[in-house]
């Protein structure tokens, strides 16, 4: 075993989230970080590759916004059953992957604009071992399925968020904004837009990273029509 395997299960994955991944789950962490560093050489996928910085800011966070439904076992929050989820924007597979992997039971879209990462993402199902990931090459202005769970990272202001995430619910679908800062301002900012998408602010969930210690959110949005 590598030593950045090692190093990925001796992360507090259980005093950070509750969670712990199984050995399959584990084992399909490191081949996608192998991914990650191969596919990295010829595709700018991210500059996070330090073995600590990737578990914190790509699979730790990723699986942050997830953590109402984290447990196998977790129930429905907000009434609200997760089957069909999808990933906007989502480059290398950030947050879409790691949700994949974490939850198995779960439909993930990974759509992405950009032709080189769709087909790195397609590579995933076989060298990463996830049936459950379906990657597509759009916009998702253009995308009209509806979804029960929509995940934006790292995409835009939150207007755009908006535009893009919460047209794809189904009533009483979910959509997660990963933000760093937040302010009172964005705040009202995001009151103000969701009339228009006849949706509602469910929860803003603010925290602090396990290793550095930054400051996150995950603002949960619930389309009412």
């Amino acid at each position: 075993m590598s030593p950045s395997a090692l190093l990925l299960e001796q992360f507090p994955w259980q005093e950070t989230l509750r969670w712990q991944p199984t050995p399959q789950q584990q084992e399909q962490f490191q081949r996608f970080y192998g991914a990650i560093l191969a596919a990295n050489q010829g595709i700018n996928l991210t500059r996070i590759t330090a073995v600590t910085d990737f578990w914190e800011k790509h699979l730790w966070d990723s699986l942050r916004g997830i953590l109402p439904w984290l447990q196998l076992t977790g129930g429905t929050p907000w009434g609200t059953k997760i089957q069909q989820v999808i990933d906007i924007g989502s480059g290398g597979g950030f947050p879409g992957v790691p949700v994949a992997i974490a939850r198995p039971d779960w439909s993930v879209t990974l759509l992405e604009a950009t032709q080189k990462k769709v087909r790195f993402l397609h590579s995933l199902r076989s060298t990463v071992g996830l049936a459950n990931i379906h990657p597509e090459w759009g916009r998702a202005e253009a995308h009209h399925r509806r979804y029960d769970l929509a995940l934006i990272r790292a995409v835009g202001d939150v207007a755009r968020c908006c535009a893009y995430g919460l047209p794809l619910l189904r009533p009483g679908g979910i959509l997660v904004l990963y933000r760093g800062q937040w302010r009172d301002e964005d705040t009202q900012k995001l009151e103000a837009l969701l009339p228009q998408y006849r949706s509602q602010r469910l929860e803003i969930q603010a925290f602090t990273t396990p290793l550095s210690h930054a400051q996150r959110h995950c603002i949960y949005l619930q389309c009412q029509a």
